[in-house]
C-alpha cells in the first residue's frame, strides 16, 4: 500500500509544482508524477536533516520542503525533458 500514497503523493506533488512553475511544462503526466515522488523523497529527506522531519501535528516544515523539492525537481526535469525532445526532433 506504500507504494500507491507514493504515487498518489507524488502526482499532487507534481501538479501543484507545475501550478506554481510559470509558464508551460511539456513533460508528460506520467514523469510529473515521478518528478513529483522525487521531490517528496528529497523533501522528507532534509526535513530529516533539519530535525522537523517528525513533529506533533501537522508537520508542515516537511510539507513546504517537499512542495519546494517538487518544484525545483519539475522546473529541472522538464527542462532537461525538453532539450532531450528538442535534440531527437533535430536529428530527425
Amino acid at each position: 500500500m506504500g507504494w500507491l500514497w507514493a504515487i498518489i503523493v507524488g502526482f499532487v506533488l507534481g501538479l501543484i509544482a507545475k501550478a506554481i512553475i510559470p509558464g508551460k511544462q511539456h513533460s508528460p503526466l506520467w514523469l510529473i508524477t515521478i518528478f513529483g515522488i522525487a521531490g517528496a523523497l528529497l523533501g522528507n529527506w532534509l526535513a530529516t536533516v533539519f530535525g522537523i522531519g517528525e513533529t506533533k501535528g501537522i508537520d508542515w516544515g516537511r510539507h513546504a520542503l517537499q512542495i519546494v523539492a517538487a518544484v525545483v525537481i519539475v522546473f529541472l526535469g522538464d527542462m532537461a525533458y525538453s532539450s532531450m525532445r528538442g535534440s531527437r526532433k533535430q536529428k530527425a
